[in-house]
């Protein structure tokens, strides 16, 4: 099994829009690009999606041809259609340069309305890239809605109760 990613970091974005990609992360980019070798930048996929998706959806190179290669699994019909565009043609390939860096263009700065910082979020198989405020806005009502409807004494491990080991 490939390595997860895991945590968050909130990251300082410069006015050309460069930003660390945090340390661990870049290790699981690294075991997850089949290119990689010590000295050579590290590839990974950001999806940034349609005008509704308010993050970066960022994987390994690895992770991505999975997902790809389920996508081409589907019927053609609008759900492929869906996918494709969501995850292929909304999407790029990026480098992190020798300092850990990768560069936001002004289209996904400006997609995000990304300026000063950038929130990074674990996911497992992939990360996330939001504008601080926008994450606590959006994503945290939608897990404090969630909670909201489990008993006070909810534990989220009794969700894997049903999930076999495989």
């Amino acid at each position: 099994m490939a390595r997860r990613f895991r945590g968050e970091y909130t990251q300082k974005v410069d006015g050309k829009g460069r930003v660390s990609i945090p340390s661990r992360y870049r290790r699981v980019i690294e075991s997850g690009d089949p290119d990689w070798v010590e000295g050579k930048p590290a590839e990974f996929v950001i999806v940034y999606g349609d005008e509704s998706q308010q993050y970066l959806e960022c994987y390994t190179i690895d992770s991505m041809d999975e997902l790809e290669d389920k996508i081409a699994k589907l019927p053609n019909g609008p759900d492929r259609t869906y996918m494709i565009d969501r995850y292929q043609a909304f999407s790029l390939e990026m480098s992190v340069d020798e300092t850990g860096r990768i560069v936001l263009s002004k289209k996904l700065r400006d997609k995000l309305d990304i300026d000063e910082e950038a929130y990074f979020i674990a996911q497992g198989a992939c990360f996330q890239v939001w504008k601080p405020e926008a994450y606590d806005r959006i994503k945290k009502a939608k897990i404090e809605a969630y909670l909201a409807e489990k008993p006070e004494d909810f534990d989220p491990l009794t969700l894997l109760n049903d999930v076999r080991s495989e």
